[in-house]
């Protein structure tokens, strides 16, 4: 049997990161058996699917380089999905329902009063002639449940859950205005697709009950089920914004890099013993659902930073470059060609110290412009002292006679000319970072003067010291 999986995101809204968990699962279940990842944009409901959400789906799903084998909109297989609901009718496995608002608010009221013993309908027209139907009425088409037992899911990831068939009521599959319910439209798709394994959230358990069955009345083979606990707040609490459930393109726009999200989202719920980095091929490799747990995974900022640090450490100099220079445009800043070259040469330097892309921007701008540069209140603080302008005359001096501009032969020269003076090297230290980054804290200064150059140290140095 040949894998094939599916996301089907509702486009009401951004893609949450537990819809993004959902997509990656399902991806990489595909992959790993060399199946298929489809995408389903579940846009019957007209009234709340927007483009803008479409959009925001296809451009998260991009970023976090999930790629769909095919794709289909839901709300253009309508026609197919009335067809097979009245199929059904014709086939004795569905009928129409001809209850009038008022009978249907009554049937509400005694389930609510029964203490939830009752179905909420009382399948009245299950098998009354369509004569006795009342005038003025347009009929909703329901699917007959079976009356007694139980019907049990062996679910994937939850094991095998039970319900009383009592339970579950004849389900409306098609509205009295001809459109399809999700129900009936995810059964038909699913099937037409050739989906195998209904890889969601487990707040859709419920709903797999009454899709079984519909699968059945027509026919079909039914999908294997995997319902994946829900994502939850680091205090336990279902996930809210104030945890951090936000669309994927805000973490985007925190400066979170795709294959950091991706790693985290990974993790949450799902275990390869002790890894916690974890690479696209290495994922594709290990992935199944065994390996998912039943408990709510919690979401931690602070882990995702973490790990957003680490790729970063890692990433191409080049691709963080793009990052920060973006970044400069937003803000004004005109970078030259030269301030450019230093970004890239430095940037393994400045990317160890940063949490995500926008912390990369602000560490970079010492090499992002040219002299003269902007002191903040701790540098100007540190050039007040006639001495310390002293010593960055006398050390640019010595550092126009340097032969190499490395950082070992920099840092000699500075040691020599801090024992010269009887000085420790951080009184040397301080007042050169200031001037040349202009600020109280860099990477290793002499790291900086190695890729300011000669030319721009210098510049630096003597503006500050004058």
């Amino acid at each position: 049997m040949s894998v094939v999986t599916r996301f089907a995101p509702s486009p009401t809204g951004f893609l949450h990161i537990g819809g993004a968990r959902t997509a990656l699962f399902n991806y990489l279940f595909a992959k790993h058996h060399g199946g298929q990842f489809l995408l389903r944009v579940e846009d019957t409901d007209r009234k709340r699917s927007t483009d803008e959400a479409i959009q925001a789906i296809l451009h998260g799903l991009a970023w976090l380089d999930l790629k769909w084998d095919s794709e289909i909109y839901q709300s253009h297989n309508a026609d197919r999905h009335r067809e097979v609901a009245e199929r059904l009718v014709a086939e004795g496995h569905a009928y129409r329902c001809y209850c009038t608002p008022e009978e249907l608010a009554e049937m509400r009221e005694n389930a609510k009063n029964s203490g939830g013993n009752a179905r909420m309908y009382d399948n009245r027209w299950r098998e009354r002639d369509a004569a006795d139907a009342p005038a003025g009425i347009d009929p909703v088409i329901r699917i007959k449940m079976p009356l007694e037992g139980e019907t049990t899911i062996s679910d994937l990831v939850q094991g095998d859950v039970t319900k009383a068939n009592d339970t579950l009521d004849d389900f409306i599959i098609l509205r009295s205005d001809g459109t399809p319910t999700y129900m009936l439209a995810v059964v038909v798709d699913d099937h037409d697709m050739g989906v195998t394994h209904a890889i969601r959230g487990d707040d859709h358990l419920n709903n797999a009950f009454r899709q079984l069955h519909l699968f059945k009345a027509c026919g079909w083979d039914v999908p294997e089920f995997a319902h994946i606990p829900l994502i939850h707040g680091a205090d336990g609490a279902k996930l809210s914004k104030r945890h951090g459930a936000l669309g994927v393109e805000a973490y985007e726009e925190m400066g979170i890099l795709p294959e950091a999200m991706c790693n985290y989202l990974l993790r949450l719920g799902w275990s390869h013993g002790d890894d916690e980095t974890i690479s696209r091929e290495q994922a594709i490799e290990w992935f199944d659902l065994g390996a998912v747990g039943r408990s709510p995974a919690r979401f931690d900022m602070d882990k995702l930073l973490n790990l957003n640090a680490h790729y970063l450490k890692t990433a191409d100099a080049g691709r963080l470059a793009a990052y920060v220079l973006a970044d400069a445009d937003a803000a004004g800043i005109t970078v030259s060609p030269d301030a450019e070259t230093r970004l890239v040469t430095g940037m393994p330097g400045l990317a160890s110290r940063a949490k995500n892309t926008h912390e990369l921007f602000d560490l970079s701008r010492l090499y992002l412009v040219d002299a003269p540069i902007e002191l903040n209140d701790k540098a100007r603080d540190s050039l007040a002292d006639a001495e310390a302008r002293q010593t960055l005359m006398e050390l640019a001096d010595l550092l126009k006679k340097a032969t190499s501009w490395g950082e070992a032969e920099l840092d000699g020269i500075a040691r020599e000319y801090a024992e010269s003076k009887d000085l420790k090297l951080g009184k040397v230290a301080q007042p050169l970072r200031a001037a040349l980054t202009g600020s109280n804290v860099s990477p290793s200064i002499f790291e900086v003067m190695a890729v300011l150059g000669r030319k721009e140290t210098l510049a630096r140095l003597e503006i500050a010291a004058n």
